[in-house]
């Protein structure tokens, strides 16, 4: 165990510890929006006049000052912050806001003075402004994921707190890559009964912090749910963290919640985490049967002409029918029958019984199943198979979004805590299409489910629905 030293207060007081990837993150997002904003004002210039007459060179200056300004309101929304990189959807929210501000301001602004703005050229320019600003934002973090897969760009963090929560914060980092952060050091409570958790070496006490911060070059204090880390002793480490700017983050001891359901309230001068309990039923859920509903009706009928292609081509290449029927375990454990394209060999079923699962769990699956045909494995590959089930989804048996499917005898093995997975429909797809797929064990996918069921919101299942198909192109982890 590596100790720490003692000195005096003011020998970790090194200055301001920012990144450097955190800076060069900053500027290309702000050359980022810069050229966003001019594109986009230029484009609404050509489009509206199409050529420099005296009625249009107010507004040809105004499209040379529009990248400046809304650069500035970007700073001032503070859409720059380095908490936003890489993570959360705040971000892009930040973005919208400010391209709803700017056209507000300047309706507000033109009524009041009571000046004659051509419509064509806002109505252009600005939400095309924030459209452009919003992909090459996607682009930069999508580029950031794609380096923090190969371990750059990433915070040090010291994690302080039992060395269970410890243990499991750093699994979680380690699974999830693209939040960024990497657990470099430890410190515990009792740091004499342990060299290292999950390969993270201790090297200090919780007094310790700021010297370890010091020592590991770290950039960020991660303090887990603890009796020791109390109120008092929680705001001392901010102060002494306060020096080096030093990010010091909180995490609570209910897991898995987050979002729309977590607020904090002030109270006699505790901020208190107010958790609200998931939605499970109401208007919101009733939207999203209806949203649920039409998108299926609307794909099938888009698809028809790749539906009847599929078909065709799984009884041409093997003997057996083109859709393959299976009983499985929907909303508040009532069966239904799920449809998909047969992607097995007839007989697949009684085969099953000599094979052995490559699982940890009730789920079964096989790397390389030789029950699989090699049209099947091309569709399961690509998820294709899995397009009959808009049928269950129209049908209010599925959703787009939402745990897997189950079969029967799979929850019958199910504990208490993995049947809250049958309070919300199945899905089509779901986190655990977009996080790894078959590739992930049980309880990663047990824990992905959870975290829907816990933390759904129609916004959470747009976004799954988005990257469901770079998951669905890539391939990987399907079979």
């Amino acid at each position: 165990m590596a100790l720490v030293e003692a000195g005096p207060e003011d020998a970790w007081r090194v200055g301001p510890r920012v990144p450097r990837w955190v800076r060069v993150y900053k500027i290309q997002a702000l050359v980022a929006d810069l050229l966003c904003a001019s594109a986009g004002s230029a484009a609404a210039f050509v489009c509206r006049f199409g050529e420099i007459t005296a009625y249009a060179t107010p507004y040809l200056l105004a499209s040379t000052v529009l990248p400046l300004v809304w650069i500035c309101a970007v700073a001032l929304n503070r859409a720059y912050e380095p908490r936003l990189i890489g993570v959360g959807s705040e971000e892009f929210r930040r973005i919208v806001q400010c391209g709803v501000a700017l056209t507000a301001a300047l309706a507000i602004g033109s009524y009041v003075t009571k000046t004659d703005i051509a419509r064509g050229y806002v109505v252009l320019a600005l939400p095309l402004v924030t459209l452009l600003t919003l992909v090459l934002r996607h682009c930069l973090r999508r580029s950031l994921h794609r380096r923090r897969a190969r371990g750059e760009c990433m915070r040090r963090v010291v994690a302080v707190g039992h060395a269970a929560s410890v243990d499991e914060l750093v699994r979680l980092f380690r699974r999830e890559r693209h939040h960024g952060m990497e657990v470099v050091a430890a410190c515990l409570p009792d740091e004499a009964c342990h060299d290292s958790v999950a390969e993270v070496p201790v090297v200090g006490h919780f007094s310790d912090v700021p010297l370890v911060v010091d020592q590991v070059r770290a950039d960020t204090v991660a303090v887990l749910a603890c009796p020791e880390m109390d109120g008092l002793a929680l705001r001392r480490l901010a102060w002494r963290l306060e020096a080096t700017r030093t990010e010091l983050v909180v995490a609570p001891a209910l897991m898995d919640v987050a979002g729309p359901r977590t607020t904090i309230r002030p109270a006699a001068g505790l901020p208190l985490l107010h958790v609200e309990h998931p939605e499970l039923t109401g208007a919101r859920q009733l939207v999203k049967n209806v949203f649920d509903r039409l998108v299926a009706l609307s794909l099938l009928v888009l698809l028809s002409p790749l539906l009847t292609g599929l078909a065709i081509a799984v009884r041409v290449t093997s003997p057996g029918p083109a859709l393959f029927r299976q009983t499985r375990v929907g909303r508040d454990g009532r069966l239904f029958t799920i449809v998909k394209f047969r992607t097995m060999r007839r007989g697949a079923e009684r085969q099953k019984i000599t094979l052995v699962s490559d699982g940890d769990g009730p789920l079964f699956k096989i790397r390389n199943d030789p029950r699989v045909t090699p049209l099947g494995a091309f569709m399961r590959r690509h998820s294709l198979d899995e397009l009959p089930q808009l049928i269950n989804v129209t049908l209010g048996h599925m959703s787009l979004v939402g745990p897997r499917p189950p079969l029967p005898e799979e929850v019958a093995r199910y504990g208490d805590d993995v049947r809250r997975r049958l309070l919300v429909r199945p899905g089509l797809t779901g986190l655990w299409q977009v996080n790894g797929r078959s590739d992930l064990s049980w309880e990663e996918s047990v824990r992905l489910d959870l975290r829907y069921v816990e933390n759904w919101t129609l916004m959470l299942d747009l976004q799954i629905l988005w990257k469901t198909w770079s998951a669905v192109a890539r391939g990987q982890g399907a079979y």
